[in-house]
């Protein structure tokens, strides 16, 4: 294999038309410069310079080793060109986003908007709503995915959030039920939504506490009190005590497992839900490269709702 680095000792000596100007442009001895000349020879088994009292010139070989050398300079000088022009067009752009909704929305529309804008340094942060939307509204992340419950959503035109919430669509919460359980066989047999009320002698695990208010909520609009026999943090861990049998849990929809084991039926209405959005912050829109990129990622989440990776 012909070394690059004796290439450009080459293309120098070629240059310069003799070992010691070719030392003097290459910061080094006459004695390093013929011996990095020799050594190509030696890995050719031909000469690439014939040597006299007036200087060196180059043989038939040495002149396309040079050519060869000219191009292969080039096409480093164009690279090292582009490279800086990517990295000084680099924008960063930061996404914070809830779990669920990380895992279940965001890779393919990251995807496919990586590719499209190779120069952006995508940051992604996860964190819940209360913690997401200040992050966008203080400028440390350009924006969330997030969600809400009942009620108004977490932004409205005009008010003094300094947010702007595009919703995405609903987020239903489902019993996660064992395959076998008989009020899985019942919906089997009569496929419609189970009220809370005849559920309300099962032990319940909570994904995360903020499931825990939501059923609260419900139970006692239904007039009936629950046994809570865990609250997690972790969805699938949740889950996973429901395969166990340990009891059954309440999951939002982007947050099931679709494990052959579980069911995961709907409440019958008025069911728990969340409501999926996205926050850009108001000051920022339409002004600089990151707000328009974080416009762009916003609409491909928009245009790809609630559906599922």
């Amino acid at each position: 294999m012909i070394d690059v680095q004796r290439l450009a000792v080459l293309r120098e000596v070629s240059r310069r038309g003799s070992f010691n100007q070719a030392a003097q442009a290459l910061h080094c001895t006459p004695s390093a410069v013929s011996q990095q000349v020799a050594a190509l020879e030696r890995g050719l088994g031909a000469p690439v310079v014939e040597r006299s009292t007036r200087g060196v010139t180059l043989t038939d070989a040495g002149r396309l080793l040079v050519e060869a050398a000219d191009a292969i300079a080039a096409e480093l000088a164009d690279t090292q060109q582009r490279i800086a022009r990517l990295t000084a067009e680099r924008t960063a752009l930061t996404v914070a986003t809830f779990a669920s909704g990380g895992r279940r929305l965001l890779p393919s529309v990251l995807a496919g908007f990586a590719a499209d804008h190779p120069e952006v340094e995508l940051t992604v942060l996860e964190a819940e709503p209360e913690e997401s939307l200040p992050a966008v509204r203080e400028g440390r992340a350009d924006l969330a995915l997030a969600y809400h419950f009942a009620g108004p959503p977490p932004a409205r035109p005009g008010d003094r959030s300094g947010l702007d919430w595009t919703a995405l669509g609903e987020d239903p919460l489902r019993v996660v039920l064992p395959r076998r359980h008989p009020a899985a066989a019942r919906h089997r047999e009569r496929p419609e939504a189970p009220h809370l009320a005849e559920l309300a002698d099962q032990r319940w695990i909570l994904g995360c506490r903020k499931s825990a208010d939501q059923l609260a909520h419900h139970a006692e609009l239904a007039g009936v009190e629950l046994r809570i026999c865990c609250t997690a943090t972790d969805y699938e861990f949740a889950q996973s005590l429901v395969r166990a049998g340990i009891g059954i849990a309440l999951i939002p929809e982007i947050g099931l497992s679709r494990h052959p084991d579980l069911v995961a039926l709907p409440l019958a209405e008025p069911g728990p839900r969340r409501h999926l959005g996205l926050a850009l912050a108001r000051r920022r829109r339409g002004r600089g490269r990151a707000a328009r990129l974080a416009e762009d990622l916003a609409s491909r989440l928009v245009a790809g709702g609630t559906g599922e990776d």
